[in-house]
């Protein structure tokens, strides 16, 4: 136990664990005891309450729905970075480019219509990836109906992620062409472009409620969150893309993840990457 942190014990632990897992869906380990006890004590000494109980019971009977947030932003974890898992990206640009070079499907306004959604966008390095890879391989993009969706469960990365500011050390394992794109803001601090930016609607989005939107997407990105949940929720979740992803669209997940529950719904076609197996007679918007 770190110096300074208010003990935790196995029914308060236990009482931690019901809640993030009835709140957000997530299943903690017993791994993530000492990570819990440490990223909570702040809390807890910041209300003056003299221990665990005592915060779930503040919780429970008069926390606001900011501590509520509070509570699930402190015990998720975001690591991320432009680029990661580059195979992704390769294979996304891959499908786009057979999309253009299709028929696409139109939208209500005429254009041709693309959506991808990056849920759990993290402080969002990931949907600017795939903004920038994508207007750089394909200009045409530029005239079509071109959006792209980031949610995550964390409303304080979800703030910084709009931003699109971070430090220039992020450039650090880019290539020169990859890097080029950046603003240099100053300060050791970047900028994403603005034609990216203006792609990306940020929001705050707890997968384990239900959805405010219908799709359908071409392609969804949800890598390293299944990780978080028990089988059964896994299953679940990956159930719920497949409903809202087009005929032919993409389900990417984490290196360290399967598709579980979900695999009458996808099919493998990569190294985690998986093709729904809803009918491609239609492409039409729903």
């Amino acid at each position: 136990m770190d110096q300074g942190d208010i003990p935790l014990s196995d029914r308060e632990f236990t009482r931690i664990k019901n809640r993030v897992y009835t709140q957000a869906g997530i299943s903690l380990s017993d791994a993530k005891r000492t990570m819990v006890m440490s990223r909570l004590t702040k809390i807890v000494r910041r209300l003056g309450l003299p221990g665990f109980d005592d915060y779930i019971d503040y919780l429970d009977r008069q926390g606001s729905t900011d501590e509520h947030q509070e509570f699930i932003n402190a015990l998720t974890t975001n690591l991320t970075r432009f680029y990661r898992e580059d195979h992704h990206f390769d294979h996304l640009a891959d499908y786009v480019g057979k999309l253009i070079a299709s028929r696409p499907r139109v939208g209500p306004n005429g254009r041709p219509r693309l959506r991808i959604w990056s849920a759990g966008c993290s402080t969002g390095q990931e949907p600017y990836t795939i903004g920038m890879c994508l207007l750089e391989r394909f200009p045409a993009l530029k005239t079509w109906d071109f959006k792209i969706l980031a949610t995550d469960i964390d409303t304080n990365v979800v703030a910084k992620a709009a931003l699109g500011i971070y430090p220039e050390t992020e450039l650090n394992d880019l290539t020169a062409e990859r890097a080029s794109p950046f603003e240099r803001v100053g300060d050791g601090t970047i900028r994403v472009p603005q034609n990216v930016r203006n792609l990306i609607s940020f929001k705050p989005l707890n997968l384990h409620h239900k959805w405010p939107f219908k799709g359908p997407f071409d392609a969804i990105f949800c890598r390293n969150v299944a990780i978080y949940f028990d089988k059964e929720t896994q299953g679940q979740l990956f159930s719920r893309f497949h409903e809202v992803l087009a005929p032919d669209g993409y389900l990417y997940i984490g290196h360290s993840e399967n598709i579980g529950g979900g695999a009458r719904h996808f099919k493998l076609v990569g190294k985690t990457i998986y093709i729904t197996t809803k009918s491609s007679s239609t492409r039409d918007v729903a």
